[in-house]
């Protein structure tokens, strides 16, 4: 865009008769909480005061507070949804495919319709989301999801496998988006990478103790008639749905609402609430912009789909992760092949979910203390690149340990989404974005390429190289951005910019295109 059309954009016709003294706010992203007061309708609208004072010790006690109390449910959540996720590969070391008569082709198909449902079910979700509230949604997502777990052990062929792997996919479409977006109602902007990574670390401790208890659980097989992956669906899933009950009984509403059944008092005192409602509006002013239970309109999805500022953060989601894909898919199927042992082929997945879990908290820490994204985005990337040469290289495949930056690029689209409905929505679109490249990434390996996949594993090494590239040309962009902003709020004077500040319904429409507002890269 030209300077020119941006500025008048930008200025929005707010050159008429002064009507304020008002001072002009900094330009800065964490400056924008005195231009922009939180709506009547926002949960913490009463706990609001631009005046408030506090002190290191008692916000970093509040987190601590706040980590106790919902990421550690949160991470339960999740390890729930990994436990169902999971148990479908650690049923393959239990002859799932030759007792209900499928082939491979068989279990890629219902893994596809998982995928397809999965999909379709994102952006509904996060539109109940927003109309219903995180409390009652995600917990009976939980439990939806966790019956059809629980209830597929008694398939008995293809045609109900399939249906099964449909209502999964279904069920689960947009939790992961909306517990995303639910946390950051809870954490400022440079705290959401580390509990991010956190989520996912808890995907990795679900990998170890789901092989953990599939190696036992399996071992059933035989009993009641049963074969062991019966008992392993059965029990996982039941699991899982007490997870969900309990969630539906515990979770808050918001910050400023955190009674429920199973808590008869509030979590924070008043002073803690002021606190918390005050370090968010500071560091995202956004968010006092829209209600939780605010519904979310297609014009606010085209808005998300049209932000440029967020193309090439959606295709690093579409091919970043493609080069660790098909290994991690296969990896319990390939070491039973291999004719290790219904045991030893679950035992052996551990180590990779263990390091990768130090290797992705490592990385999201050291991100968010340097409040860098770009190359701790990159370093997770290149890491894969002399794993997958590797492959090209040695005879036998060892590979799938790299660490795992989604959490980073996570927390980057929802800190420059601005508003909380487009964050909602980007972060909904983001992880549809990502299931077709898993999807995609679930096709690389074919069987005429078989057994080494030198083929594939050349082109899972040229997608590696362009994910880089976009890594790189994603900064580049977003610099750029922020430089036109730069340039358009130096050309104009005192009286433009106090003007500039003071439209406030010109202020809400803009979002991410703010002046004042910075991205970061």
């Amino acid at each position: 865009m030209a300077d020119n059309s941006l500025l008048e954009e930008q200025r929005g016709g707010v050159l008429g008769p002064e009507k304020s003294h008002m001072s002009i706010v900094p330009v800065g992203r964490e400056t924008l909480s005195n231009a922009l007061p939180p709506h009547e309708s926002y949960e913490g609208r009463h706990r609001w005061d631009p005046e408030a004072v506090w002190t290191e010790k008692e916000e970093a006690h509040l987190v601590w507070h706040t980590d106790l109390r919902l990421l550690s449910i949160l991470c339960v959540m999740f390890f729930g949804l990994q436990l169902d996720r999971g148990n479908l590969q650690n049923s393959l070391t239990d002859f799932f495919l030759r007792d209900l008569n499928l082939s491979t082709n068989d279990y890629n198909n219902g893994t596809t319709i998982q995928l397809v449902c999965f999909l379709l079910a994102e952006f509904p979700v996060q539109m109940l989301t927003k109309r219903f509230g995180f409390r009652l949604v995600l917990p009976t997502m939980m439990m939806a999801w966790s019956t059809v777990s629980w209830a597929q052990a008694w398939i008995t062929n293809r045609a109900s496998f399939y249906v099964t792997r449909a209502l999964i996919g279904a069920c689960e479409g947009g939790f992961i988006p909306g517990t995303i977006l639910f946390a950051t109602y809870f954490y400022k902007s440079r705290e959401l990478a580390t509990r991010l990574a956190i989520f996912w670390s808890t995907l990795n401790v679900a990998r170890v103790i789901s092989a953990l208890l599939a190696a036992g659980i399996l071992q059933m097989r035989g009993i009641g008639g049963k074969p062991g992956w019966f008992w392993l669906f059965l029990l996982e899933g039941l699991l899982t749905f007490l997870i969900g009950l309990f969630s539906l009984l515990y979770l808050p509403q918001s910050p400023v609402a955190t009674k429920s059944f199973l808590c008869r008092h509030q979590w924070y005192t008043e002073r803690e609430e002021i606190i918390m409602i005050n370090r968010l509006l500071r560091d995202d002013a956004a968010k006092g912009l829209t209600a939780i239970k605010e519904p979310a309109k297609w014009n606010d999805i085209k808005g998300a789909w049209k932000d440029q500022s967020m193309w090439g953060l959606y295709l690093l989601g579409l091919i970043a992760y493609i080069p660790q894909t098909p290994v991690q898919s296969y990896l319990t199927l390939t070491l039973r092949n291999l004719d290790f042992s219904v045991f030893d082929s679950n035992m052996l997945s551990i180590p990779s979910a263990v390091l990768q879990i130090i290797l992705m908290l490592g990385l999201a820490k050291s991100s968010e203390y340097f409040n860098e994204r770009t190359f701790h985005c990159f370093i997770g990337e290149f890491w894969s690149l002399p794993l997958l040469a590797a492959l090209l290289a040695l005879p036998a495949r060892g590979y799938a340990w790299d660490p795992y930056f989604h959490p980073i690029l996570s927390a980057w689209i929802s800190e420059n989404s601005f508003n909380v409905k487009k964050r909602a929505l980007t972060a909904a679109t983001y992880n549809v974005i990502v299931q077709i490249g898993s999807l995609i990434g679930s096709q690389i390996y074919r069987a005429d390429d078989a057994p080494y996949y030198y083929r594939g594993n050349k082109v899972l090494i040229s997608i590696c190289a362009l994910s880089l590239v976009v890594m790189l040309g994603q900064r580049w962009w977003l610099i750029l951005l922020n430089k036109r902003k730069e340039k358009v709020w130096e050309r104009m004077d005192e009286r433009e910019r106090v003007r500039y500040q003071e439209d406030i319904a010109q202020r809400e429409k803009d979002g991410n295109k703010r002046l004042e507002f910075r991205f970061r890269y």
